[in-house]
């Protein structure tokens, strides 16, 4: 099963790429409405071993305006569960529309993601 899974920061390194999926995957430029970036710094040493840095972005609730651009990869089943074990426990993963209409997975900060469940 294809799954899309919109990228902001180290998800599109070619470097990551090889390290997780074993080479590039299909990618298309697009961006999520209503977020912004903030930093998150990573303990984790095989996260930083992958990317090569131990400050990773990380989505937070933005105003209307606000975008983040990045890209959409498309993923397999087995793909998209690298992805979620290369996450840390700062990220969860969530449905979100993106500026090109299209719907797909992103990680975002947990702590806001908890947030705007309890809001539902």
């Amino acid at each position: 099963m294809a799954h899309h899974l919109f990228s902001y920061g180290t998800l599109r390194q070619a470097e990551v790429q090889r390290e997780l999926f074993g080479g590039p995957v299909p990618t298309t430029d697009d961006a999520l409405p209503g977020w912004r970036l903030d930093w998150v710094t990573i303990t984790d040493p095989a996260v930083i071993s992958t990317s090569g840095s131990d400050r990773h972005p990380i989505l937070r609730p933005g105003v209307p305006g606000d975008a983040v651009p990045g890209a959409c990869l498309v993923l397999d089943d087995a793909q998209l569960a690298r992805a979620d074990e290369y996450e840390v426990d700062d990220y969860v993963r969530v449905r979100a529309r993106l500026a090109s209409g299209a719907e797909a997975w992103v990680y975002v900060a947990a702590i806001d993601a908890l947030a705007l469940d309890e809001r539902s």
